[in-house]
Parts: structure tokens; sequence; C-alpha cells
């Protein structure tokens, strides 16, 4: 994957955990503008900026122009993608650790 490809990809998006950490701060807000969010970081507002443009490169969040300040908040939507990813891994689980279960009772019989 090339970094052309890498920038849309939800998966990268949430790869790092400065941007998960916004996620959540914008998933228990109906909006926040850049100085809020910045300071709830040991990083400076350009560098916030940087990890706000690539959660909103993968669609995870979306801004808005109020007055002087630009408002972001969190556009949960493309997360399903990673849901339905981890919901076949927990099925392949539950699955196997059933067999595991039933071929241990059989080994006790």
């Amino acid at each position: 994957m090339t970094d052309t490809n890498q920038m849309g990809d939800v998966y990268v998006a949430i790869a790092d955990p400065t941007r998960r950490e916004l996620i959540r701060l914008l998933a228990e807000a109906d909006e926040l503008p850049l100085h809020k969010l910045t300071a709830q970081f040991q990083m400076g507002r350009t560098a916030v900026s940087k990890h706000l443009a690539i959660l909103k490169e993968a669609g995870l969040v979306q801004d808005r122009k109020v007055g002087r300040e630009t408002r972001f908040r969190l556009n949960a939507a493309p997360l399903s993608e990673i849901q339905d990813w981890v919901a076949f891994y927990s099925k392949f689980w539950r699955t196997n650790m059933l067999r595991l279960n039933q071929l241990l009772e059989e080994e006790e019989e």
C-alpha cells in the first residue's frame, strides 16, 4: 500500500494512540474546537492539527468554521469497517473455543 492509498485508510487512522484519544474526546462531546483538543495533549496545535487531518482524510472527523475557529466532530460511520473485521474474528475464536471445550469434555469421559 502506498502512502497515498494509506491516507484514507481507517485502520491507519486509528493506529496512532493520539488519534484514538482524539476520537474518544470527540465521541464524548458534540463538537470541540482545536484549542480544547490541543489542551488534552503534550503537543502543540500544529501536531494535533496533523492528527486531525489524518482522521478527516479517513472520514472519521468532520469540521466546520464558526467565526474564526474550526470545530471538529466525530463521524463514527467508518469505524463500522473495523467492527465488521473484529466481528469476523470474534466468531472465529468463539467457534474454535467451543470445539476445544468439546474436545476437553470428550477426553474427560
